[in-house]
């Protein structure tokens, strides 16, 4: 069995060293998949540099609750409880016991400190709640937070932001400068959290385990690897390699060949069969409804049912991913898809269907060179793009460019580095381009604020990447971030109304559920999650932002192999 091949140096010692420190390996957890570059800084406040340093969010600094997808539901964390008093009081019981990983108390004060960080630096990103919605923060006592609201809640946002927002000590951070707590690299983190920064290197991040952790003591949780290491692979075959050799032991990379390897029993992946992965995020083809011919429904319908999605299913991904539903919303999500407007107003793959529409709204082929021109006889060109080297999504784009030529729609495929991709994608520059940024909440408002973010603005950093401009859907959206958590007609109702338009006019156009890469070989550790019985079923993942969301809890149920 290739299990028995790993030599016994690997399983005995550590590999690689960093900085001459040699780790145990029966100690130490080796990850990948989540870094792509060196660390930028350990500060929770700059989400979109967390990636490179992905425990600094979850791992050191811990939000007041985590979220169970796999359940749907909020995990008091910092928290013991809270409760909504009235529409203008939500109030936070903390634990008690807790402490930095200094060893000093982690109270109320520094709670409201955090967020009141929000109120006075508009740029961070939470700030947004004390604009709309959020009157202030005030420590009752030691323990006790209470939140009052100046205008109707958003409860959606409100919700997720309680395990988004990293809670940092006051007595360190109230002595920055706004511009330190927005950009500051952070070193040396103190957080509340299970782990504390170690070390890194050129091509890791270390972490070790906070043995003194509160989380120990109060909730009776204990990590089981000591040292997590956390390795940055410049190729996933790279990353493949170094698994099946047994010098990782979790790698969150996409990986072709896992159809192939997980029924011979190399690998060991969360679900048994296909997909063998769970659904993390979707993958939308935006349009550029500023530009013709996307500002037209007819012609973005056409295109919807041109795409062969079964085929990119196939050919790009191996059979890992699936179809997501036309509504964008992930499966854990389901319960608020109106079926009833999917069954008649939905779409899937029928190229006849598809030229019917182009013929119906005036595109016809004029000059004999088998793709239509425009109602009023104008030639269409047009690019699909993803950035270079994503090399599943670079077959992807093929592939719809394929469909769609097919069809008569003349559109090319390019794959320009990830700079100039983003930079056309949030300034409104592109053609069609893919967009996975649709990822695992616990509210479908989440998503339908990514796709129909508004006012339109120049620069479209927060989503509606195309620039749909459409008042009714951007008032729904509101809606449903007003609606109660509790209020689950409430929210249906207002999904529902989302949906028919976004399903009418298809803006954008959802198109598969990227899978939540994670595969693990089980030569040092075990007890990994997955669906079979008697296994755990947080999610196996080490992304930034998936630590609060099951990774943490994994730890803590692996056991050390035989």
């Amino acid at each position: 069995m290739w299990k028995r091949m790993v030599s016994v140096a690997t399983l005995l010692v550590v590999g690689a060293l960093a900085f001459g420190q040699v780790f145990p390996r029966n100690e130490t957890l080796y990850i990948s998949g989540a870094a792509w570059g060196p660390p930028i800084d350990w500060n929770p406040f700059i989400t979109w540099s967390k990636a490179n340093t992905s425990g600094t969010a979850g791992l050191i600094y811990e939000p007041l609750f985590f979220y169970d997808p796999v359940e749907d539901k909020l995990i008091p964390w910092l928290a013991e409880s809270a409760e909504w008093k009235s529409a203008e009081l939500y109030v936070v019981k903390l634990r008690k016991g807790l402490t930095w990983q200094d060893g000093t108390p982690l109270t109320a004060e520094d709670v409201v400190f955090t967020f009141e960080l929000g109120q006075k630096i508009p740029a961070l990103w939470f700030s947004y709640m004390w604009d709309a919605y959020l009157g202030a923060a005030v420590a009752v006592d030691t323990h006790t937070v209470e939140f009052r609201f100046k205008a109707t809640p958003h409860y959606q946002a409100f919700d997720n932001n309680l395990f988004n927002l990293y809670i940092v000590p006051k007595k360190i951070w109230a002595t920055r400068s706004a511009d330190e707590i927005t950009s500051g690299m952070n070193p040396n983190p103190i957080g509340s959290g299970a782990y504390r920064y170690f070390s890194h290197g050129p091509d890791r991040n270390v972490y070790i385990r906070n043995d003194d952790w509160w989380g120990t003591k109060v909730l009776g949780l204990k990590p089981a690897p000591k040292y997590i290491i956390e390795i940055r692979f410049t190729t996933n075959p790279l990353a493949l390699g170094s698994l099946l050799k047994g010098e990782i032991d979790l790698s969150n990379n996409f990986l072709p060949g896992m159809a192939e390897l997980v029924p011979w029993g190399y690998l060991r992946t969360y679900l048994p069969n296909p997909p063998y992965m769970l659904a993390a995020n979707t993958a939308v083809l935006f349009l550029n409804t500023t530009k013709k011919p996307m500002d037209d429904p007819a012609f973005r319908r056409a295109l919807a049912f041109s795409i062969n999605v079964d085929a990119i299913v196939k050919v790009a991904f191996g059979g890992l991913v699936e179809k997501a539903n036309p509504t964008g919303l992930l499966p854990h999500l389901w319960k608020y898809v109106d079926e009833q407007v999917v069954k008649e107003l939905g779409f899937t793959y029928n190229p006849a269907e598809a030229r019917r529409i182009l013929a119906a709204a005036g595109y016809r082929d004029r000059d004999g060179d088998k793709f239509v021109e425009a109602p009023d006889g104008s030639k269409i060109k047009l690019e699909i793009t993803c950035p270079f080297g994503w090399t599943d999504w670079m077959e992807a784009i093929r592939i719809i460019a394929e469909s769609a030529r097919a069809v008569g729609i003349n559109l090319e495929h390019r794959t320009p580095d990830y700079g100039a991709w983003s930079t056309a994608l949030v300034s409104g520059t592109f053609d069609m381009t893919l967009n996975n940024w649709a990822g695992l909440s616990n509210t479908p408002w989440t998503l339908y604020n990514l796709l129909f973010n508004h006012p339109i603005r120049e620069i479209m950093g927060g989503g509606n990447f195309g620039r749909y401009d459409n008042p009714a859907i951007f008032q729904l959206v509101g809606d449903l971030a007003r609606t109660p958590a509790w209020d689950t007609a409430g929210m249906k109702a207002v999904c529902s109304q989302i949906q028919r338009i976004m399903l009418q006019d298809l803006p954008m156009i959802p198109l598969w559920y990227n899978g939540l890469w994670a595969q693990y070989q089980e030569t040092v550790w075990t007890n990994f999650p997955g669906a079979e019985a008697g296994r755990p079923k947080w999610l196996p993942s080490t992304w930034a932002g998936y630590w609060q969301m099951g990774g943490l809890h994994m730890l803590c149920e692996l056991k050390p192999a035989p």
